[in-house]
């Protein structure tokens, strides 16, 4: 029970069952609140402002309507109203005992209670609980008139109604008496009923792997403690499941609270017009429970309510999607802001926003592994969580290419859905060709963010440095004078990309495609005009035509060329690539000219199998390059 002046609350007469597992599932639930009343009593008074309260505060309330009260039997919309109900408040006013559809609902809420875990708050409205309890004065007077002319059928009801009611009296409720504040113990009632009623959202039905992974964040919460308050953070690239995580976690948990705020998108929000000060608004509103009744003028005044209302209260706060320092100082500023035993939850891509906050606990959410990848990619393009038949290879096909990212498996196993295998191979070779733009328009928030030097280094990792040993790549990087370091701690806050055990530079394949593509668009229909070359067909058509340009500044040639593609390199089609500083041969079928050069001082790495003449161009500029690999070479050594 909440917590509310003695003259209000009656307490229990007898030990109630635990209430911690009523809200374990959320989906059995259609209504929050079912008011039980008797309407000549209390319909145009008492419940009438009850129920406006409850509307008032968004809680879903079941009033009945009279015409569901003719005839002698409930009616079955009733019934079922009350099966569907977490909580039963029940007004027991003078009258109430004397209308058997109200004692039939009695009888109904008083089984839920037992069978369904409900919740029943009774009400004793100008009536005594004992009154209700042991059936006196005027409800004696109620039963005594019904037991009027009862056949043995009606006797039995009436049996079950005395039962409902006695076990209905016994429990902890409110008193109004006639000379009571009713306002008052509205509020107060209002006030039991949200802190028993927890938070909650959507959450796609479609989610695997969700045990293991809350798990990990509850421990960091560490709920338990009453004495402080902690500030969680959870970070992630794009798509990789962080609103779904914290989601679960607030249907979860939130009901330990005594207030719940969930802010969603707060980087989108927060750059709408005085989109931070609507945020402050919504946190208020849903901590306090005053919407409409508080209105702030601006983000400090807004600062210093939230230091001031809520630094005495347990709540729980979710801040979804951060992206810079201010949501967070405006928000949730100090860990003294809130009372103790408060928890905060924050999202974001971006590491060290987590770091320099200084929250208590940082969780990254981790790709999922290839068996729950495979169950979630399933239950979207087959909705069951295994292949259908004639189908596992591609399916396998599909997992390997999304590399445990959830967007990306929810995304094409949408797309996929319901088509045969032709068309799932013609969109498997696409996805080879283009990526998928859903899913890489959510992952270029995070690009967007970065300064030019940093997507410098991202485009050039993206592109040829994936997989690379961090100190190799580092040291080519300082030699663009790229401030390598920085620009990959950059890039590592943001979940970009990740440094493996043994030191290499790991990037989510979607990732690395999405770089790509930024650097095909750059000139879609002729290579020689984009800054990096990886795709063996571009280089063939722009060694072979000569169309390379300054732009170029940076070329991979791997070992996909057959005896169609075998090309000799010459001197001509590199002469107007000027600006080259990576230039990485992995293929021993490249014939070079005895007159062949670079033309670039610029190039700042070559790595080279194969490479076919006895020495280096004797015109090698050598000033600029600070890494050098030659492998499979007929280079003689001095």
């Amino acid at each position: 029970m909440a917590s509310s002046s003695s003259t209000h609350i009656i307490p229990s007469s007898s030990s109630s069952s635990s209430s911690s597992s009523i809200f374990d599932s959320h989906s059995q639930w259609s209504y929050d609140v079912f008011l039980s009343f008797r309407g000549e009593d209390t319909r145009r008074s008492f419940t009438d402002h009850l129920y406006s309260a409850l509307i008032r505060c968004n809680i879903k309330t079941f009033r009945d309507d009279e015409s569901l009260r003719k005839g002698e039997e409930i009616a079955p919309e009733l019934l079922q109203a009350i099966e569907e109900s977490r909580i039963a408040v029940v007004v027991f006013s003078k009258n109430y005992a004397g209308s058997k559809w109200c004692l039939e609902e009695l009888v109904k809420i008083i089984d839920c209670k037992e069978e369904r875990e409900q919740m029943v708050i009774p009400i004793f409205y100008h009536v005594h609980p004992s009154e209700v309890r042991n059936q006196r004065e005027i409800y004696k007077e109620a039963f005594t008139r019904h037991e009027e002319n009862a056949d043995e059928e009606k006797r039995g009801k009436i049996r079950r109604w005395k039962t409902a009611m006695r076990e209905a009296g016994k429990l902890a409720g409110y008193d109004v008496k006639v000379d009571s504040y009713e306002s008052k113990i509205i509020d107060d009632i209002i006030k039991e009923i949200r802190e028993t009623i927890p938070l909650v959202l959507d959450v796609n039905e479609n989610i695997v792997g969700m045990d293991s992974r809350l798990e990990r964040l509850i421990s960091g919460l560490e709920i338990q403690s009453n004495n402080d308050v902690r500030i969680v953070g959870v970070c992630g690239l794009g798509g990789i499941g962080k609103t779904t995580i914290i989601t679960a976690l607030c249907n979860k948990i939130s009901n330990q609270f005594q207030r719940t705020s969930f802010l969603t998108n707060v980087r989108e929000e927060s750059t709408k017009d005085s989109g931070l000060l609507k945020l402050q608004q919504q946190l208020l509103d849903d901590t306090l429970g005053v919407r409409g009744q508080l209105t702030l003028k601006n983000i400090h005044e807004g600062v210093k309510v939230i230091k001031d209302r809520l630094s005495s209260k347990k709540v729980l706060v979710f801040l979804d999607d951060i992206d810079n320092r201010r949501e967070l100082e405006h928000l949730v500023g100090k860990h003294s802001w809130f009372g103790h035993g408060s928890r905060i939850i924050i999202t974001t891509r971006k590491k060290y926003l987590l770091t320099t906050h200084g929250v208590d606990y940082m969780y990254e959410v981790d790709k999922l592994n290839n068996v729950e990848a495979l169950q979630l990619f399933c239950s979207y393009a087959f909705k069951q969580h295994l292949p259908g038949k004639g189908y596992l290879d591609l399916s396998t096909h599909v997992v390997r290419y999304a590399d445990g990212l959830p967007l990306a498996l929810k995304v094409l196993g949408s797309l996929l859905f319901g088509k045969g295998v032709k068309d799932w191979k013609s969109e498997l070779k696409k996805l080879q060709e283009v990526p998928n733009m859903e899913i890489t328009n959510v992952l270029k928030i995070s690009y967007d963010g970065l300064d030019h030097t940093q997507k410098m280094i991202f485009l050039d990792i993206a592109c040829f440095f994936k997989g690379g040993h961090v100190e190799i790549v580092t040291q080519i990087l300082d030699g663009f004078g790229f401030k390598a370091e920085s620009g990959i701690n950059a890039l590592m806050d943001r979940c970009l990309i990740t440094i493996s055990t043994d030191k290499k530079i790991e990037m989510h394949d979607s990732l690395a495609e999405m770089g790509k593509e930024i650097v095909y668009k750059e000139c879609p229909n002729e290579p020689g005009d984009r800054s990096r070359l990886w795709k063996h067909e571009d280089v063939c058509r722009v060694l072979t035509r000569n169309t390379g340009t300054k732009k170029i500044e940076g070329m991979l040639l791997n070992d996909q060329f057959t005896s169609e593609y075998e090309i000799k390199f010459t001197s001509e089609a590199f002469k107007r690539m000027t600006r080259l500083r990576v230039l990485i041969v992995n293929n021993n079928q490249v014939q070079l000219s005895e007159d062949f050069a670079f033309p670039s001082h610029d190039l700042t790495s070559l790595t080279w199998v194969g490479y076919s003449l006895a020495s280096l161009p004797s015109n090698f500029h050598v000033n600029s390059l600070v890494y050098l690999h030659l492998k499979e070479t007929c280079v003689l050594q001095n």
